[in-house]
């Protein structure tokens, strides 16, 4: 089957907050879409949600639909993008949560990347699993009830893990065949934990210490910006 007919039929939810890192968003998306996915994006508010490029300020992504509105039966597979402030984030929503959760029960494909995982961590969905992520949360991971490999591509059941954007390659492809086939044999338990690594990622080290300081307009606006939303939140509350 071409690659461009192969998920033809399968609707796709990818769950992200502000604070996603753009490159693992918008690339497994056209991907999806290119291999013929219908494609939700689902988060914690309405509108434009803002993407990041490691801390600097990126393009929007405009929302489909609510987690609070979204019904995991309504979809066929699940998208958790990283970025450290996006999971952060929706792993501080109950909805968010068990909107995560309706995948599992149903044993629906999860594919997620970098601190993605972090979502299923806190939802409870670790147990006894084998996955990969970004090794700086490695630790959290294994205390979740995790296995860690130290991988490039990690595919347990019904679960898909890369470990960043320099995984992405091998990422989409293995996206792609998980949510198009029946889910992958469970991996064996009782395999132990890649330790954990001796130094940071060295490419992410070099492109925060290169990376221009941000704006004083730009920090300035995202405070203003928090500002306001928390703003409206307080007259809705009233």
């Amino acid at each position: 089957m071409s690659v461009r007919r192969r998920l033809r039929g399968t609707k796709v939810a990818v769950l992200a907050a502000d604070g996603f890192e753009k490159v693992e968003l918008v690339v497994p998306l056209r991907a999806l879409e290119a291999a013929g996915a219908s494609v939700d994006v689902v988060s914690l508010r309405r509108g434009r949600i803002r993407g990041v490029n490691l801390h600097m300020p990126a393009s929007r992504v405009r929302v489909d639909v609510t987690v609070d509105e979204a019904d995991p039966s309504g979809y066929d597979a699940l998208l958790l993008p990283g970025g450290f402030i996006n999971p952060d984030l929706l792993r501080q929503s109950a909805a968010a949560r068990e909107f995560v959760r309706g995948f599992v029960l149903r044993d629906k494909p999860i594919a997620t990347l970098c601190h993605g995982p972090w979502v299923l961590a806190s939802a409870g969905l670790l147990e006894g699993r084998t996955l990969t992520s970004w090794p700086g949360i490695r630790d959290d991971l294994v205390n979740a009830g995790a296995v860690w490999l130290d991988q490039e591509l990690v595919q347990d059941g019904n679960l898909t893990t890369s470990r960043g954007p320099q995984d992405m390659t091998a990422f989409v492809h293995g996206m792609i065949e998980a949510f198009s086939s029946a889910p992958a044999q469970r991996a064996a338990p009782a395999r132990t934990s890649d330790r954990q690594r001796d130094t940071p990622v060295d490419w992410a080290v070099g492109a925060l210490h290169w990376s221009p300081k941000p704006s004083t307009a730009a920090v300035a606006s995202i405070g203003l910006a928090a500002a306001a939303r928390r703003a409206l939140r307080g007259r809705a509350a009233a």
